[in-house]
């Protein structure tokens, strides 16, 4: 095991058990009756998910590509948050009467409760969000591999006999499962606010605000006025 491997792991261990820690922080404070996250600086941060992993790799490497067409990603998404302001409330609504807490519910309500339209929009929605959630876990990985310095696509552990490979995107996967169940799909009720999960996507929108700019600013300076040898 590299000293690489051990850096990036430390790290990745320090930074998972801290979003552990927001989260139910949060948690803890909603359960006493004082929530964190009552209010519009903390929402706006736990919806500026959008800005994920993969921008640093898709929407940066599609600008130094093909130019200002990069914009049109984020052009849908910018356009329908002024409607939030009517949609939203509707949706809102709506969805706490009925008790409904996913988009398959919601539309198979508003045609008569149909089971197979439920099922039909749950495996539309799945096929839809299935790649994307691959390119997540492929980015987080990548840029594992990337500063750890390894050059397989896994991770091993164990001594010479006794070796086991695991890739990065498994346990990346595997950890947010644990931490959706843990903080998000315990309770299924559509009045309750996962005020730990919110938390913890508004504590990481806020890394990549900074991580971001500090990358655009870095980088320039490292290209065209590099480090002596």
């Amino acid at each position: 095991m590299n000293s690489g491997f051990a850096h990036a792991a430390s790290i990745s261990a320090i930074y998972t058990a801290l979003i552990f820690l927001i989260a139910w922080y949060a948690h803890q404070r909603k359960a006493a009756g004082r929530s964190i996250i009552s209010n519009p600086i903390i929402y706006s941060l736990s919806i500026a998910v959008y800005c994920t992993s993969w921008t640093f790799y898709g929407s940066v490497g599609k600008a130094a590509t093909t130019g200002i067409d990069f914009i049109i990603i984020y052009l849908g998404p910018s356009l329908t948050a002024f409607t939030w302001l009517f949609l939203l409330q509707r949706i809102v609504r709506i969805s706490k009467e009925n008790n409904i807490t996913s988009i398959a519910d919601f539309i198979s309500l508003r045609y008569g409760k149909s089971p197979w339209l439920g099922a039909l929009v749950t495996l539309i929605a799945i096929r839809g969000v299935m790649p994307y959630i691959a390119l997540q876990i492929k980015a987080v990985s990548t840029t594992f591999y990337l500063v750890s310095g390894i050059r397989t696509s896994s991770i091993t552990f164990g001594g010479p006999g006794t070796e086991t490979n695991v890739s990065a995107g498994l346990v990346l996967a595997l950890i947010l499962a644990v931490f959706s169940i843990i903080f998000g799909a315990r309770r299924l009720v559509s009045s309750e606010r996962h005020e730990g999960l919110m938390a913890a996507v508004a504590f990481e929108s806020l890394v990549k605000l900074v991580s971001l700019p500090g990358v655009c600013i870095f980088l320039p300076h490292r290209l065209f006025h590099p480090i002596p040898a």
